[in-house]
């Protein structure tokens, strides 16, 4: 009887998984073929993620005949907590997110995004931003949603959506995370 390859014994043995460079390579292949082309097709059939949006309560904060340029007036929303201070602003140029015959009535809160800092009385109207805030002198761009021109902050100023009937100024909304809250809405 012939005795058998050390190395033939070692391959034969029950449970090796040993195999060769191309068997790898078209083991791999097929497997990344696969999660490409299951993402093509399967994703239509689970269908897209939903948008969560939250029910704001609808806020009267103020009037077109009360607001003159430049001067911010504030009010609270979404709640009456500390956090939801927050500035209505006419800014006599056209605004994203803005209201208005001119789109330029828009709102926003008045705590910075990067630490709280309180942003009361800081409207630059030369510039149209907010700040530069106190803490580390973020300043926000209100022309451009709220988006940050200089500073600490990494999140834009959280803009109140604002509707117009008539008169009178309404708060709807609010795009963006209010500092100091995990929800702008209470439960």
């Amino acid at each position: 009887m012939a005795e058998e390859n050390p190395i033939e014994k070692i391959l034969n043995m029950p449970g090796n998984c040993l195999m060769t460079r191309r068997q790898f390579l078209k083991g791999m292949g097929a497997a990344t073929s696969t999660i490409l082309l299951s993402d093509i097709f399967l994703h239509p059939l689970l269908g897209r993620a939903a948008l969560v949006t939250q029910d704001y309560p609808r806020k009267k904060i103020g009037g077109l005949s009360l607001l003159k340029n430049d001067q911010p007036l504030e009010f609270l929303y979404p709640d009456e907590s500390a956090h939801a201070i927050c500035f209505l602003v006419k800014l006599g140029e056209r605004a994203h997110g803005g209201v208005g015959p001119q789109e330029d009535i828009v709102a926003f809160s008045n705590l910075c995004t990067h630490q709280g800092g309180l942003m009361r009385g800081l409207y630059d109207a030369q510039y149209k931003v907010a700040g530069p805030c106190p803490l580390h002198l973020t300043t926000f761009d209100l022309t451009r949603h709220g988006m940050v021109v200089s500073g600490h902050a990494t999140e834009g100023l959280p803009q109140i959506v604002l509707e117009v009937e008539g008169d009178d100024i309404y708060a709807t909304g609010v795009q963006g995370l209010i500092y100091g809250q995990a929800s702008n809405v209470s439960a």
